[in-house]
Order: structure tokens, then sequence, then C-alpha cells
């Protein structure tokens, strides 16, 4: 389908003899927010380490918008996948506007022969991705802070920081992984917000979370995973109405 923007089909990935990802088969159209939920240990990050490029499938393939993703990290990102990490991987040292400039998925002065040979491309690209850090800042409310070390902020601030480097990467993939984890208050509103306004202007919005109530407010489907395995798929009510789901969930914990 034309709005389909990532396809899995039949993923696998094993450690050893630990199977991490068993013929998992997903899809996620624009405008999707899908919650990943399960026990610790089910698969949910190992899945987005596998879309992201981090580890690479032992079989089957992965699409973003109909192309064969492939290759490392940096590459997936230049595809368009944007993803953040449950522990941030913030550049603590730097400010919070040189963490934001990381973020593009294209641009020219990362490469040292264009700098040379496009000095006014680099200027201009340079340019523009400070313009959009300053966007994205001012939709986070943390317009102030872009000159902030990024470590004098505060722990939900430095979160929203990792969300907002990730929406530098125009790609209409976006996968986050645990953005609520210490997260409360005004900044749990923010977060609830661009998650939202993602999603409508046309992103697929793929959540790993544990906060329950965070995946109801705001996904429209939800996927169950235990020991790498997706059990069902669909409305976060039906999922946390099963028994057998809860049970795992709740009950005995995989890892």
């Amino acid at each position: 389908m034309s709005d389909e923007i990532l396809r899995l089909e039949n993923v696998c990935k094993r450690f050893g003899g630990v199977v991490v990802a068993d013929n998992i088969s997903l899809s996620l159209r624009a405008g999707d927010v899908l919650g990943l939920i399960g026990p610790n240990g089910a698969g949910k990050t190992t899945l987005f380490n596998l879309i992201s490029g981090l580890f690479q499938p032992d079989a089957g393939r992965i699409y973003l918008e109909g192309r064969l993703l492939a290759g490392p990290l940096h590459r997936r990102a230049r595809a368009g996948i944007a993803r953040t990490w449950q522990h941030m991987r913030l550049f603590r040292s730097m400010t919070v506007m040189e963490n934001m400039l990381v973020g593009p998925r294209d641009y020219p002065g990362e490469s040292m022969l264009r700098s040379m040979a496009w000095t006014g491309a680099v200027r201009r690209a340079e340019a523009a991705a400070r313009d959009r850090a300053v966007q994205v800042l001012e939709r986070m409310g943390l317009a102030g802070a872009a000159d902030t070390v990024v470590v004098d902020l505060p722990f939900g601030q430095q979160k929203l920081i990792g969300v907002a480097r990730a929406l530098m990467n125009d790609g209409r993939c976006l996968l986050l992984d645990e953005p609520m984890a210490g997260v409360e208050g005004s900044n749990y509103e923010t977060m609830q917000r661009i998650v939202r306004d993602e999603a409508a202007s046309g992103r697929a919005v793929c959540v790993v979370e544990h906060n329950v109530s965070f995946i109801k407010d705001l996904c429209t489907e939800a996927v169950f995973m235990s020991y790498g395995r997706i059990l069902q798929r669909g409305s976060v009510d039906d999922l946390t109405r099963s028994r057998e789901l809860t049970d795992l969930y709740f009950g005995t914990a995989d890892a």
C-alpha cells in the first residue's frame, strides 16, 4: 500500500542458542502509533535494533517505504529510520544545540571532501539544520536551553532532548524506546503532544513503553511480545484484558 511505511517479513535473530527474534512479521502505516508491550527480555528493544541496523537479521527482510533496508546504523538513519535509546546516548559534554546538529540524516559537512568542495552548500545546510533545531526545541519548550550543556539539564528534559534529536531526522519512521521512563509532569504532557503531532504529520511511530497508561492514551494498536515472538496484535484494551497476556506481563518476567 502506498501509505505503508515499515514492513518486516519473517525476521529472525539468534545469539548462540538464544532466539531473540522469532519469525517476526509486522507493518506500520503513515499515522500509526504502535505500542510494543511485554515483559522485560521479550525482544522489544532487540526488534528496534534490527530495524535500525544495530543488529543484522539472520533471516527475513525489512522494508522502508517499499525499499529493502540493509546495512548498519548510519545507512538506516539516512534512509529515514529515526530512533531514541533507553539510555539516551546523548553527548553529555556537548550543548543541547550541538547534540541536535548530529541528528539530520544527510549533512554534507560529514564528508571532508564535500566540505572542501561545497563550502557554500555546507554553510547553507548547517544554517538550515540550526533553524530546524530551533523549531524542534521550541516545540519541546526547550528553546532557552540550546546553549546549555546537556548534563546540566534535569533528567526529564534530557529525555526530551533525546526525542528532539531523533526528530532532526526527517525520515518517516520514528522508533521511541521507553521515552517515558523517568518523565513526569509537564514533560510527560509534552511527550504525549509530540508523539501525536509526529503521527499526524504522516510518520509511522512505534513505541516501546512499560507505562501502559501512556500506551493507552496514544497508541492506535499494540503488539504484545514475549520470548522474541509476537503473541498478539490488537487494541490496547483487548491486550490488557487478556488474562494470558497479563499473567505473562505481570507474573513471571522472562528476563
